[in-house]
């Protein structure tokens, strides 16, 4: 931050809501009075030109009204605005303003007034262009040495610079190698034009070689332009920048200067006309805008050059020579000459601040406020300090990730489902094979505690039910004020909703004194929607694939007690059984038992059964509690149905092999669509006919094939949905199950859940098998491990895998089986374990920094070798047995491997015996150590001779099979 401000000159705010760009700024003697005085030319974005002569204010009143000579709105966006002399048999400065598809050159004239109101200036069209291209930037001089007069030059967002001389259109080209436009700016010295293109290289193009060049009525590719008449179009010279040019700049105040300025983004460079570089400045700061201007000092040019910390720089050449503070960040700065001031420095910003400045030396110190020195009250501190310990060690003994919610709240929102259907119904789809879809009305009611702007409702449903309304903006309320929204929701496809539930968000700003526009919050409210709006009552099944049977600690309760409205349109009298015919086609049968205590649901489709299973349970639980009845349980005392549920995995997971093989078609048959493409563009383009040689067919029949894959994976995609939607249900069935066999607690329940559903919906980059599998890893290698130091091992190993879609799901359903297995034998479901568990010494080396593991020394004992370096002496002495029979005298050695193995498989009965053992002297260390040694030389000479015997081809059958066995075993100890 500078020490000095900018002095303040005279400045301006330009209208509200405008945004303005570098080229939106320009000074001169626009109205031609021949006073040498400049005026300043400002356009926006919104149209709107303006024109100052600014001048000093005697008061520090607002700036008077005087200042300011014109102000029109044109019809169009002003892009830039330049002073030159554009129009022919005229030497009078005239004002050319760029539009995204117009290039206009007015003409401002002044008009001395008889009144104390001033003079009056008009804004007359001369003439005007209508471009074909959008434009992005222009520049003007002198092209082709023509004195006298000016030239513009007009860029187009596709890459074409358009020539126009005065009133008349020239010609154009296009740029090679266009992809996005750079600056662009005119060299007057060596009659070229400088522009950055998309590779971050400046290049320079003379005006004979623009003029000579290939005509551009049409964008053609470089490489199909071989045929075509005129020559080549190439740069002059290049020269790498290696980052975007915010701006190009060729200062003409002096005949012997002959330097190129470009401002990038993070250095400054400076250039001489043939391209070679003079001096580059790599910037500290984020430049926002720069202007060379004279030097005092022959050989030097200075630079203004702001950044987007409000500063502006002056520099000569590359050192820095003052430093001001300015009040915004400029996009656009100039120099100009007023009547009371020459050198002010005119800067503009992007919301409309226009500053006339020039550098002053008042300094501006900021001296911080006086406080009350005041003595502490060492009481008041000491219980301060004790209520915050006391807020810090409640916050540390709860483990919750999400914070509790406020006692009172500013928006309270209540939810009111129908009891009735509506009628007539709101559903888009009037019936599924004859029944009719059914719809109910749900009602929002929202109440401020406080005050609320801006608020906006969003209702989320599972699908395939919808909404007639799924978005509301809500008015601003008052404390006190309340507002309600309806909305029906119904069944919107063929196939069941995974769940009933549906969800309310409310986003809306609290205004505070800090923030008076209001802090954003969001609440959220949860409803149920009724099972009969996906079902009606129908006769019982008596034979069904799918059987769930429930039990429960209570009298049998009739059914007709439990779903009433279900009970009236039934064919069953007794009220023991019910079946619930589901608008997409399933049938669900419900079962009493007279005599026990079990229930039984039934149906051909497997994840139909959870929406019937979770409305019985959740009955059950009503029913009771209004009884009284404290000790209710409910239970699952049959095998999880895995096969059943398997079946639903399996499906989805084919399903998305599908998608991605569609994907892959589709990709080849777009490369062989676009390569006909381009060979027939070449053909036609080509000015000597030739045959197609039956491309014609060949595209229409890629292209029939294109549509074909298209349609079928829109088709897949399709019942990939409907296929998720059911895998979710059984995934909660089968949850369900898990947790009443088990008796989960309902925290364990939603780890369950959230471990078997990770995600609500499939993307392309990441899928339901791969997200579960990795969850159900996670669980099987923490809280559900084998052992305390299994699981201690499983954290030190555990890093980043990259999840993707698997080759098949026998991974996963074998982790889902080792998940309930290990449940059911009693394995406890936290988050909080892995924290509980300290990590043994021996473990400890293995999570090194970086997710390196370091190779572990093998010792002689075997004691503390690793699983892999285990098998890899089981397989090692595994071949040693093969050669034992042509070689006796290598036995002793390889009874001492041996044992080695069977030491390093049972690493844990030999800790035990060691520690059953007395303390040696050193006499027995010393043999101890002697012993090592002589087992790595036998290990050593082993290990070369089982190199050996393993290139040996002549190696019997029946010692190989032992090799087999042998190496099953550590596996089969591994699992």
């Amino acid at each position: 931050m500078s020490l000095f401000k900018a002095r303040d000159w005279w400045s301006a705010v330009l209208g509200e809501g405008e945004e303005f760009d570098q080229g939106c700024l320009c000074v001169g003697d626009v109205d031609n009075s021949g006073s040498g005085h400049d005026k300043v030319v400002v356009g926006s974005y919104m149209g709107m030109l303006r024109i100052f002569s600014p001048h000093a204010s005697k008061s520090s009143e607002e700036v008077p009204a005087d200042a300011q000579l014109l102000e029109v709105q044109l019809q169009n966006a002003i892009i830039q605005v330049e002073l030159g002399k554009f129009v022919s048999c005229s030497d009078l400065l005239h004002l050319a303003v760029l539009h995204p598809r117009k290039l206009s050159v007015f003409s401002i004239s002044g008009t001395a007034g008889n009144v104390e109101h001033g003079d009056q200036y008009q804004l007359k069209l001369v003439y005007e262009h209508n471009l074909q291209r959008t434009a992005c930037s222009m520049t003007h001089g002198t092209f082709g040495g023509v004195s006298g007069h000016h030239s513009l030059c007009v860029q187009s967002m596709d890459g074409m610079l358009m020539f126009f001389e005065q009133e008349s259109y020239s010609f154009g080209r296009f740029l090679p190698g266009f992809l996005l436009p750079g600056p662009l700016v005119y060299n007057p010295r060596t009659d070229s034009f400088l522009t950055v293109s998309s590779a971050r290289q400046l290049e320079s193009y003379k005006y004979e070689t623009l003029a000579v060049a290939t005509e551009a009525e049409t964008r053609q590719d470089q490489d199909l332009s071989v045929n075509s008449g005129g020559k080549r179009l190439t740069p002059d010279w290049v020269f790498v920048l290696g980052e975007q040019a915010l701006e190009v700049c060729v200062p003409s105040f002096s005949h012997s200067s002959s330097f190129i300025f470009i401002l990038g983004e993070r250095n400054l460079y400076c250039l001489r006309d043939n391209g070679q570089i003079h001096f580059m400045k790599k910037l500290e700061f984020n430049p926002s805008c720069f202007l060379p201007y004279a030097s005092v000092r022959d050989g030097t040019t200075n630079l203004l050059l702001c950044n987007h910390t409000n500063m502006l720089l002056v520099y000569q050449d590359v050192t820095l020579k003052w430093a001001a503070q300015l009040p915004f960040v400029p996009v656009a700065t100039r120099l100009a000459n007023f009547p009371e001031l020459k050198g002010v420095v005119t800067s503009l910003s992007s919301d409309g601040h226009l500053l006339c400045s020039y550098m002053g030396t008042d300094p501006s110190f900021f001296s911080t406020p006086k406080v009350d020195a005041r003595e502490a009250d060492y009481e008041q501190v000491e219980a301060e300090m004790k209520r915050l310990q006391k807020l810090i060690r409640e916050a540390t003994r709860t483990q919750d990730i999400l914070p509790k919610s406020m006692t009172d709240e500013d928006l309270t929102v209540k939810v009111a489902v129908s009891s009735s259907m509506d009628d007539p119904s709101q559903a888009l789809i009037p019936d599924i094979d004859g029944l009719l879809i059914p719809s109910i009305t749900v009602q929002v009611k929202l109440k401020a505690n406080s005050v609320i702007q801006t608020s906006k409702l969003t209702v989320s449903i599972q699908p395939p039910l919808a909404v007639t309304q799924d978005q509301f903006i809500l008015e601003p309320m008052d404390i006190g004020s309340s507002t309600s929204v309806k909305f029906s929701a119904f069944l919107n496809g063929r196939y069941l909703p995974a769940d009933l539930k549906g969800e309310i968000t409310v986003s809306y700003n609290s205004p505070t004194e800090l923030n008076p526009t209001g802090v954003p919050k969001i609440l959220q409210s949860t409803f149920t929607l009724p099972l009969a709006l996906v079902c009606v009552p129908s006769s019982p099944a008596k034979t069904t694939k799918f059987k769930i049977t429930l039990d429960t600690n209570q009298a049998p309760v009739q059914l007709s007690s439990i779903f009433s409205e279900f009970s009236i349109k039934s064919e069953d009298k007794d009220g023991n059984s019910l079946a619930f015919q589901f608008l997409p086609g399933p049938k669900v049968t419900l079962l009493a038992s007279k005599t026990s205590q079990r229930y039984r649901i039934q149906s051909d489709s497997f994840e139909d059964m959870w929406l019937v299973a979770k409305e019985l349970v959740r009955r059950f639980d009503q029913y009771f509690s209004k009884l009284g009845v404290k000790d209710f349980k409910k239970s699952f005392s049959g095998p999880l149905p895995l096969q059943e549920y398997f079946l639903s995995v399996d499906h989805h997971f084919q399903l998305r092999v599908s998608a991605k093989q569609y994907q892959d078609l589709l990709s080849e048959q777009a490369v062989q669509f676009r390569a006909i493409q381009r060979r027939l563009l070449t053909r036609f383009k080509d000015k000597t006919p030739a045959p197609l040689q039956n491309l014609d067919t060949l595209l229409d029949t890629t292209y029939n094939q294109v549509m074909a894959l298209a349609d079928a994976a829109e088709e897949n995609h399709t019942q990939l949905e409907e296929a998720f939607v059911r895998l979710r249900g059984s995934t909660q069935l089968l949850v369900l199950l898990l947790s009443l066999s088990q008796g989960l607690t309902p925290e364990q329940t939603a780890i369950l859940e959230a471990t078997l559903l990770p995600l609500l919906q499939d993307t392309p980059q990441l899928g339901w098998e791969e997200s579960c599998d990795a969850a159900v890893s996670h669980l099987l290698r923490t809280c559900l491990s084998r052992s305390p130091k299994d699981q201690a091992t499983s954290l030190a190993h555990t890093g980043a895998q990259i999840l993707g879609l698997p080759r098949d799901t026998d991974r996963l359903k074998r982790h889902i089986s080792l998940l309930c297995d290990r449940i059911a034998k009693g394995g406890r479901l936290t988050l909080a374990s892995e924290a509980n568990v300290q990590v043994p010494a021996q473990v400890q080396h293995l999570a090194a920094p970086g997710g390196i593991e370091p190779i572990p020394e093998v010792s002689g004992d075997g004691e503390d070798l690793p699983q892999e370096a285990t098998k890899f002496i089981k397989k090692k002495h595994s071949v040693k047995k093969v050669r034992k029979d042509k070689k006796e005298e290598s036995k002793e050695s390889s009874e001492a491997s041996v044992k080695e193995g069977e030491a390093a498989d049972e690493p844990r009965k030999e800790k035990k015996e060691t520690k059953k053992e007395p303390k040696k002297d050193s006499s027995s260390k010393e043999k101890k150590e002697s012993s090592k040694e002589k087992k790595e030389r036998d290990r050593d000479k082993e290990g070369k001779e089982a190199s050996k015997e393993l290139g040996d081809k002549k190696v019997s059958k029946k010692p190989s099979a032992k090799v087999k066995e042998k190496k099953k075993e550590p596996e089969a100890s591994e699992d």
